[in-house]
């Protein structure tokens, strides 16, 4: 012990070196006497006399070893027990006033509004208060603590302003009678089913406070994600809503059939089952598992020797890039979100396929490397750079381009110009090829005169828009696709089979969450159900771990922070914006994707059975005009739209609270465990800088709906200027 406290004075001066030097004097005293003591010891006995000196002695040097730790403790291990309470009650309180604030909007907007103002405005006060005392008192102004208390007094203001609201209404319904059984019985059930994405929510947050589990989480993950799946599949057949009655008959004997639609959500289940098994394939190992064996697909393919093996990688990665760009543009055509000329638009039709080709190249480059020699060397240094900020550029444009005018919409005028009938003719006048040039555009021009007559005739359209009803979604999906260009980029070329696998189960999920919500029949069209939001955050967690990453400094892709750059980063800002980038791909992805949930519905357009069934007549038209209707829905209540992304956020901001809270309370009730600093530590900070992320992520993916939402206003009021 005193070597090593010698040894490590020399290194690092964070040890008290008044303390040092008296544990030095205390050991050379206690040492001095051990010696003494050795030369009047003769053999391997101790002589009775001197056997109190002796014990003596050993509680000296036991003096000495506590001492030593009690120095040390104090150095490295300094814990402030209140201030983590502090932090820990801040959370708990925020997840407190998220959960609250998602249920106000449902019930009342405007009050829920209200509520939200006054934390905006107490918590600037407090921090300002908190400010002028330490200057009066000349004390040393603590930010942390500044910004505690800014945070505490904002949540005080809320919860304050809500209890006396509270109360208001309390004294102005405390008349009316209770409820009845049948609104018991209804917000029983409501619990119900509450209860059993909470409970799969309660195991992910109790999971972390077990170290083992905490090591295994690359499979508790995926397993919790099945699980509330299987289950939502259960509650549905439990509540009947999988099931039709045939008639009178089977009713009294109990016979039902099964819905159609159970057979399309059966195979979308077995699909995410598919895609969870796959994920595995691309796990990291940690050094508590000694029998694992990292995945293949981790390794670049530079390391691969086998040339027909690395050939045949590289064809597939590539081939997936391209059915990636294949597939996207595949569903905003199908969406009639590619036939407008505007510059997004082209830029969907040929920058897609160029950012691919610029990542086929760099990886094609980056895996010959080792192989090139001479001034092919050199071209190679330089392609390693140039390909990868060519994906840069491309990939800004693109996102520059969707905030600049995020409309895929094409609006075609259907009623009669006022231009003339025909083109005129530059040949010889009054020659048979001119009647030839005349007369079919004098006949096109009569079908089109008397078609757009019965169009007006019959539904009286003047402008037909090709991609209103998905343009919401449409500027998601380009901007999740130019993000997952950029992650895959910063991975290794086998791991874009792991980005395919979670652009499909994140697909999967949203027709499961679409399926689900048009069998239970959901009268709130705005809502979005709890088991959504902690199946996507689920799915956010499994694929952190499928994409190579853990918990853990050793696993972190260092490598990322030199992708598009040589060793001569002039600041930390950028290597650790790329590193953090490659680290939290999952949570940006997803993340940014959230209000997907709440727009992917009303895309699919899932069959309305639950409404009352008019006249065939009238039937076919209210069918013709919600098919053209889709997310154009949600502009008929703009402030029910408003609430519902409000209400999404905070949903998705208490699923990410309560799994902090949960790591916190773990890596503060833990402290003194043998694992703190090699499981519970890192996977606190890991999960800090997870929540810090995917926080930033889903405002700026609201913030992009929000920014759609203004084109599209926009749009319709230059649309009644024509």
């Amino acid at each position: 012990v005193d070597r090593f406290l010698q040894s490590y004075s020399l290194v690092a001066q964070d040890l008290p070196v008044e303390q040092l030097q008296h544990l030095q004097e205390l050991f050379s005293s206690v040492v001095e006497e051990h010696t003494q003591l050795l030369t009047q010891v003769q053999g391997t006995t101790v002589p009775p006399e001197l056997e109190p000196r002796l014990g003596s002695l050993i509680s000296r040097f036991q003096r000495y070893l506590r001492e030593a730790r009690a120095v040390c403790t104090q150095s490295w291990a300094r814990f402030h027990p209140l201030r983590m309470v502090g932090g820990c009650i801040l959370i708990a309180s925020s997840c407190l006033l998220c959960y609250m604030a998602s249920e106000l909007a449902a019930s009342s907007q405007s009050f829920c509004c209200s509520c939200l103002l006054y934390p905006l405005f107490w918590g600037p006060v407090g921090a300002a208060l908190l400010w002028l005392v330490h200057v009066f008192t000349q004390e040393g102004l603590d930010l942390l603590l500044v910004s505690s208390w800014a945070a505490a007094a904002s949540q005080l203001g809320f919860f304050w302003h809500w209890w006396g609201q509270h109360l208001k209404r309390a004294r102005l319904t405390g008349s009316q009678p209770p409820l009845a059984s049948g609104g018991l019985r209804q917000r029983l059930r409501a619990w119900l089913g509450l209860a059993f994405p909470m409970g799969i929510l309660f195991f992910r947050c109790g999971a972390m406070f077990s170290d083992s589990f905490v090591v295994a989480e690359a499979r508790v993950a995926p397993f919790l994600l099945a699980s509330l799946v299987m289950l939502l599949v259960g509650k549905l057949h439990w509540d009947g809503r999988l099931t039709v009655p045939e008639g009178p008959k089977q009713q009294l004997l109990g016979f039902s059939s099964y819905r159609r639609e159970i057979w399309y959500l059966l195979c979308l289940v077995a699909m995410l089952l598919v895609c969870v098994r796959l994920s595995s394939f691309f796990h990291q190992c940690r050094e508590e598992i000694p029998q694992c064996r990292p995945s293949v697909f981790l390794s670049p393919l530079a390391s691969l020797r086998n040339t027909r093996a690395k050939n045949l990688f590289y064809l597939l990665c590539v081939a997936l890039l391209a059915g990636l760009v294949f597939a996207v543009q595949s569903w905003l055509r199908h969406y009639g979100n590619l036939n407008s000329s505007d510059p997004l638009v082209l830029f969907v039709r040929w920058g897609f396929p160029l950012v691919v080709l610029c990542i086929a190249c760099y990886w094609a480059v980056a895996s010959s490397a080792d192989d090139s020699l001479g001034k092919l060397q050199e071209l190679v240094q330089v392609a390693v750079v140039v390909f990868p900020r060519a994906v840069y550029g491309l990939a800004s444009v693109g996102l520059l381009l969707l905030l600049c005018n995020p409309m895929t919409v094409f609006a075609k005028d259907t009623r009669e110009s006022a231009g003339s009938i025909v083109t005129p003719y530059l040949g010889v006048p009054g020659s048979e090829v001119d009647f030839l040039h005349v007369i079919p555009q004098i006949y096109k021009r009569m079908q089109e005169s008397q078609r757009s007559r019965l169009e007006r005739g019959s539904c009286k359209a003047t402008v037909a828009a090709y991609g209103l009803g998905s343009v919401y979604s449409a500027a998601l999906v380009i901007a999740l696709t130019l993000l997952g260009f950029l992650l895959m980029l910063l991975h290794s070329e086998r791991l874009s089979f792991a980005f395919l696998l979670l652009f499909v189960e994140a697909f999967v999920l949203l027709h499961i969450h679409t399926c689900a919500k048009g069998l239970a029949g959901d009268a709130e069209l705005f809502s979005v159900p709890w088991y959504a939001v902690i199946s996507w955050l689920l799915a956010a967690s499994q694929f952190f771990y499928s994409t190579g990453h853990q918990p853990i400094f050793p696993a972190i892709h260092w490598n990322a922070a030199f992708v598009g750059f040589h060793l001569d980063h002039s600041t930390n800002l950028l290597p650790a914006v790329l590193v953090g980038a490659n680290t939290f791909a999952s949570h940006i992805l997803f993340a940014v994707g959230c209000p997907l949930l709440l727009l992917w519905p009303f895309v699919c357009e899932m069959s309305n059975s639950q409404r009352k069934k008019p006249k065939k007549e009238s039937r076919e038209e209210l069918q013709e005009v919600e098919e053209r209707m889709m997310e154009m829905r949600l502009r008929e209540s703009p402030e029910e739209f408003s609430t519902a992304l409000l209400r999404l956020g905070l949903k998705y901001l208490f699923v990410l609270g309560a799994q902090l809270l949960a790591c916190v309370c773990a890596a503060m009730i833990l402290r003194r465990h043998l694992m703190v600093w090699k499981v519970f530590a890192p996977k606190f900070l890991f999960e800090s800088l997870g929540f810090v992320v995917s926080s930033i992520c889903l405002l700026l993916g609201i913030s992009l709906v929000m920014r759609v939402d203004c084109a599209v206003s926009t749009w319709f009021s230059q649309l009644r200027l024509r």
